[in-house]
């Protein structure tokens, strides 16, 4: 059985993972602009592992490495960039991956997040849903999942908050910090995706998720404090929370968010982005 992984990275190793342990075998293609990368980490999977170029934008590059496969599994999103970036990659992009995976026959399973909706003012969660909405027209059997903030070894968010506690003696919090989140193991997030993709051969499965878009997220609830306090304890670096108003957050996003990525990285968007809970509906 194949499978490809577009987005190859923090999760895509963990879904690699869990394709491998129920499928002892398998031959796992890792599809992204820079693959070869992700591979060596993957080594002691048990699965036969390669890597493929592609580029979501360029449909031309995805058709060949989708050939013969059982399951593509489409994670690719990004963070930072402007607007035509976000709409070619998180809409135009999981359009095309959609669209060549339909033509296989593959099974797709297309990892979008909570608060996705087309008719957002905010870029990201526009182009999500949009993406959304492209993916099931062109992809009927389709299964989208929308997780709330995944968080695991490697992870982007918690890393880097710890990241900024050892390097900083205080911790800004744009806004109240009490908007709330319902974070899902990136562990959990995999094994999802892997069950998902057993619909194409089980009916029963195909009845609860082919053409659905599912919600996913953990047992509890926090707040943004809340989450900046596990990070202080588990870090072991204990830093005062200093409120930072929105206007000027959003000062600092429209500064930083021309300048080359970094930790310290962050957009308007992102700004906006806390203010709208991230929990799941189930």
């Amino acid at each position: 059985m194949k499978v490809v992984i577009c987005g190859a990275g923090f999760i895509g190793n963990y879904v690699a993972r869990a394709f491998a342990a129920s499928n002892p075998g398998i031959q796992i293609v890792l599809a992204s602009r820079q693959p070869k990368r992700h591979v060596d980490d993957l080594q002691d999977a048990h699965a036969h592992i390669s890597s493929a170029s592609a580029d979501v934008t360029n449909a031309s590059t995805l058709r060949p490495v989708f050939q013969d496969a059982h399951t593509v599994v489409s994670l690719v999103g990004i963070l930072q960039g402007s607007p035509a970036k976000f709409e070619a990659v998180q809409w135009k992009g999981a359009q095309n991956v959609a669209q060549c995976a339909q033509e296989v026959g593959a099974k797709l399973v297309h990892l979008s997040a909570i608060g996705a909706n087309p008719d957002s003012e905010l870029v990201s969660p526009r182009t999500k849903g949009l993406g959304e909405k492209a993916v099931l027209e062109a992809a009927p059997t389709a299964t989208v999942i929308r997780p709330s903030l995944v968080f695991g070894p490697g992870d982007s968010f918690f890393t880097r908050f710890a990241t900024l506690a050892r390097f900083f003696p205080v911790m800004p919090v744009i806004g109240s910090g009490m908007s709330k989140f319902q974070p899902v193991y990136v562990g959990d997030l995999a094994k999802l995706i892997e069950v998902c993709s057993r619909s194409k051969g089980d009916a029963s499965i195909a009845k609860k998720v082919d053409g659905k878009i599912l919600e996913a997220g953990g047992p509890e609830v926090f707040t943004f404090r809340e989450i900046l306090q596990l990070v202080f304890k588990y870090s072991g670096r204990w830093r005062p929370m200093v409120p930072i108003p929105l206007w000027a957050g959003y000062m600092q996003g429209a500064l930083l968010e021309k300048l080359p990525e970094s930790i310290l990285t962050i957009s308007r968007d992102q700004v906006r982005t806390p203010s709208i809970p991230l929990l799941s509906l189930g």
